[in-house]
């Protein structure tokens, strides 16, 4: 079982390198590329000032991790600055996709308690110092893949308290949430995802509401409107879309989609093209 490949293959991640080497003055970044940040602290000492306004002081090589558009500063503490290696980026789907909502605002952790990412990590210093052609979209590559190993790293260690990841590292509760994932058109019922758990209908009930702070009808709900929306912004025909998340009808999933989002499908979309004329999720 597989836990985040069906789950990238829907949301996958681009990043883009936009600084390597020293960094000597305070960088500010408010958010407003609607992109989430990656930062390799590689050596030297630095004070993050964090989305709520918090000051973290770092002396270690560590990676600092905002899946999401967050503000947040960057400041060197000594005079020679500090080596850094940074990256934006975005999972497909939206700033309000699955994956990325279920991920804290701000991840700090020192690079020698990553074990996983040691290789990727290295290779990622090792490019970064040489001048080869292509360097820029091989970091950008790396940088994905250093996504995807952290992703991996928090559900080995189990290291999220609730939703989905927390869901997808419960073993009770991952084979479930995998096959909600894999088949959406399924009319899944509890007493069905319970037996893909080996566990009553009111233990799985219980238990999933409490490490994913849904209901499992609720997250089946939510995951479907997650993928329409996707398929919307991607152009796709909305019967085409209803019958792959598992509504009979285009006008049944425009009743889940208004029951979800407040909003029509066709509403949703014209209000998110205002927002975002021509933004390109991978950009």
């Amino acid at each position: 079982m597989d836990r985040l490949s069906t789950l990238l293959s829907q949301f996958g991640v681009r990043a883009r390198l936009f600084h390597s080497g020293k960094l000597c003055g305070t960088a500010i970044y408010d958010g407003a590329d609607q992109r989430g940040h990656i930062h390799l602290l590689q050596a030297g000492h630095l004070t993050l000032r964090g989305p709520r306004g918090a000051d973290l002081s770092l002396t270690r090589p560590s990676l600092i991790f905002l899946p999401r558009p967050r503000h947040h500063q960057l400041i060197p503490v000594e005079p020679e600055g500090a080596r850094l290696l940074c990256a934006s980026m975005a999972f497909d789907g939206g700033a309000g996709n699955p994956l990325s909502a279920s991920l804290p605002d701000l991840l700090v952790l020192p690079l020698d308690e990553l074990p996983l990412l040691a290789d990727t990590l290295n290779w990622l210093f090792r490019e970064a110092a040489d001048g080869h052609c292509g360097r820029e979209a091989v970091l950008d590559r790396l940088f994905e893949l250093l996504v995807i190993l952290l992703l991996r790293h928090l559900l080995d260690h189990q290291a999220l308290d609730t939703g989905m990841m927390a869901g997808l590292a419960d073993p009770r509760l991952s084979r479930s949430l995998v096959r909600m994932h894999e088949t959406p058109r399924h009319p899944w019922s509890v007493a069905e995802l319970a037996a893909e758990s080996n566990m009553s209908r009111t233990a799985y009930a219980g238990h999933f509401r409490t490490v994913v702070g849904q209901t499992p009808a609720d997250y089946l709900l939510s995951w479907r409107i997650s993928l329409a929306q996707k398929r919307l912004r991607e152009g796709r025909p909305i019967a085409l879309i209803a019958d792959e998340v598992g509504y009979e009808s285009p006008s049944a999933l425009a009743r889940a989609f208004r029951r979800k989002t407040g909003c029509s499908p066709r509403d949703w979309l014209r209000t998110l093209v205002d927002a975002e004329p021509l933004m390109d999720e991978g950009a």
